[in-house]
């Protein structure tokens, strides 16, 4: 369940299912919900698997077995990757050092494999691990005037300044702690942490008081982020090497060892991985109800022959018709593709990402050396 789950229904939400957890998938006329976030700003309840590390060797703990450096300082944070043997995503995450605990979140179904994970490789070090998932309600804000709704509800402290930075304050009589994305739907964007016991009063602060926010769900979520070129853990990442992904802000080649850093370092070091990560407009194809359309992992052509296959497809509200993200052969140049409907081959285009430029760009823009 949601922690404000009687909020949500007041405003018409439905449910559905996320990776084990109930989250809002829409509020009704999901495209209109969009480019009211894009115009303005939206707030929505993030459904984060939540992981607490406290003990004296935290940090190092948590740095070793991750593929970006871990901050040491408070008030920081980090997005960053665990990975296998072979260099596939095993989760993202982000970690927010918290002064004496490190606060992880990961996508909901992750947190237990990954506590389970690390409990086994807790030896001598100084380290303590805890679900505290239930412990935390998380809201983003996001949109254009994102910084703006924070500045009219946040007392005791300005919004922070700097990627996955975050301040201390309150918001009405609720303590907060408010984080800046790395602007995942490609737009300025804040994270509001509170104590699960104040969730209902923070969300009603963040929709109804200063510069009201518009709440939206997952299916704008996903539609935001998919215009924005974000690869998401539900649809992208999962086994994928990074490099693949060009999730480069989740890297550190400097880095001492962890697992999977050696598949990394060598794809990083042939020059270019063997796919990459784009956009295929989809103009022309599908209508309202999502009839007509290519499923998740239909095969894209260059006339006769399979280049890739979609990884996502969405209605982008900004764009007014569908688009997909897809993983096609890195060497591809051809613009004029087809994609397979129910047998048949339809046209579709191949851009560049992001399909929409916001007010801020995506640290998950897939970038790729030259």
């Amino acid at each position: 369940m949601t922690l404000v789950t009687d909020a949500h229904e007041a405003h018409g939400a439905t449910f559905r299912d996320r990776g084990g957890r109930e989250v809002v998938d829409s509020y009704g006329r999901a495209e209109r919900v969009g480019n009211a976030v894009r115009k303005v700003v939206g707030t929505i309840e993030m459904g984060y698997g939540i992981l607490a590390v406290t003990g004296e060797d935290r940090v190092e703990f948590v740095d070793n077995a991750v593929s970006n450096a871990v901050p040491e300082t408070d008030g920081q944070g980090v997005y960053t990757l665990l990975l296998d043997a072979q260099g596939g995503i095993v989760t993202d995450m982000y970690v927010y050092n918290a002064g004496e605990r490190l606060l992880v979140f990961t996508p909901p179904e992750r947190v237990q494999p990954l506590l389970e994970d690390w409990e086994e490789k807790v030896f001598i070090q100084d380290v303590e691990l805890r679900d505290a998932s239930e412990e935390f309600g998380v809201f983003g804000v996001h949109g254009p005037n994102s910084t703006e709704k924070i500045a009219s509800v946040l007392n005791g402290a300005a919004a922070p300044e700097g990627d996955l930075s975050f301040v201390r304050g309150s918001m009405v009589d609720a303590g907060v702690t408010v984080i800046a994305t790395d602007n995942p739907l490609g737009e300025e964007g804040y994270e509001v942490v509170c104590a699960a016991d104040v969730a209902e009063d923070v969300f009603d602060t963040l929709v109804n008081r200063g510069l009201n926010a518009a709440p939206f769900g997952y299916r704008t979520w996903d539609a935001l982020t998919a215009e924005a070129g974000t690869p998401t853990f539900e649809y992208e990442l999962e086994g994928q090497i990074p490099n693949v992904l060009g999730l480069r802000n989740a890297l550190d080649f400097d880095k001492g060892c962890y697992v999977g850093q050696e598949v990394v370092s060598r794809v990083e070091n042939q020059g270019r991985p063997s796919r990459r990560l784009v956009g295929i407009d989809l103009a022309g194809l599908g209508d309202e109800d999502g009839a007509g359309l290519p499923e998740i992992g239909a095969a894209v052509f260059d006339g006769d022959e399979s280049v890739g296959e979609l990884t996502r497809v969405v209605n982008a509200p900004t764009m007014d018709h569908h688009v997909a993200l897809a993983l096609v052969d890195y060497d591809l140049e051809t613009e004029e593709l087809q994609v397979r409907v129910d047998g048949d081959d339809e046209p579709a285009t191949l851009v560049d990402l992001p399909f929409v430029e916001g007010s801020a760009r995506s640290a998950r823009l897939p970038t790729y050396e030259s």
